[in-house]
């Protein structure tokens, strides 16, 4: 059996830790790597192979042997024929899968933000309808300062033992799970988002969670859970009060204009 080339050899490690870097990594930690830290990485390990044939002169002489000859030796000129047509053709399908237009899909007719029910409901028990049901402890914010901060903290720690790894340490959306959700988590930090809606629809979208929509509101490609069948009332409502401390954006109040 032939003894592979020096060259042979470093092309087959090269591809190696390409394929490692482009399909292995991204499997093992869910988020593929982008194109930019893949090239960074490869020329960072092609700089390392041209080191390491580079140290001796005659290391280096085996390795452009096999280049020199397809080059130049006339009993290669097969090969050297094949390399002067394959190397365009890889370089223009490359090039036009890079700038080809791409097909968009259609887009979906669902509603961001479907209204609620007339009546909200708490594992199936009426708690008041959409326009009147009000957070119980929001009072608390003038009534009674520091009670109102023990709820605001119940809600933080809610907040970070169940709904940060989606909604984001910041509230931004940018949760370790949101490049996997359609559409993503919601961006509390958005100013379109809190001052847009009400506390009891903010109840209703977090107990009910995406199988809880209406119709006009699928599909609903997102993991939100049914919140109601893990935290109680309370809970759901000082986890809306941690919102809107920690963002410093105000619900909408009933008869007010959406912002």
């Amino acid at each position: 059996m032939k003894k592979l080339s020096l060259f042979t050899k470093c092309l087959i490690l090269f591809v190696l830790l390409w394929l490692f870097l482009r399909f292995f990594i991204g499997s093992v930690v869910s988020v593929p790597l982008p194109a930019s830290v893949i090239g960074m990485y490869m020329g960072l390990i092609l700089l390392a192979i041209l080191v390491h044939v580079s140290v001796e002169d005659e290391r280096f002489r085996e390795f452009l042997r096999p280049i020199k000859e397809t080059l130049a030796d006339e009993s290669k000129k097969t090969r050297r024929t094949a390399l002067f047509i394959l190397i365009p053709l890889i370089m223009l399908v490359f090039t036009f899968t890079k700038v080809a237009t791409q097909a968009d899909p259609p887009a979906s007719l669902r509603t961001a933000h479907p209204a609620p029910p007339d009546e909200l409901t708490y594992r199936d028990q009426v708690i008041g309808s959409s326009q009147e049901a009000k957070n119980p402890f929001r009072h608390l914010e003038t009534d009674e300062p520091e009670a109102f901060k023990v709820h605001v903290e119940n809600g933080r720690r809610v907040y970070y033992q169940n709904c940060f790894f989606c909604h984001g340490d910041n509230l931004d959306g940018q949760g370790h799970f949101a490049h996997g959700f359609n559409p993503p988590p919601a961006n509390f930090q958005d100013p379109g988002i809190i001052p847009n809606f009400q506390e009891s629809f903010l109840f209703w979208r977090i107990s009910k969670g995406g199988p809880g929509l209406p119709p006009a509101g699928t599909p609903w490609d997102s993991a939100m859970p049914i919140w109601e069948n893990f935290l109680t009332a309370d809970e759901i409502w000082e986890v809306i009060l941690f919102l809107s401390d920690f963002t410093g954006y105000q619900p909408r109040t009933f008869g007010e204009e959406p912002h």
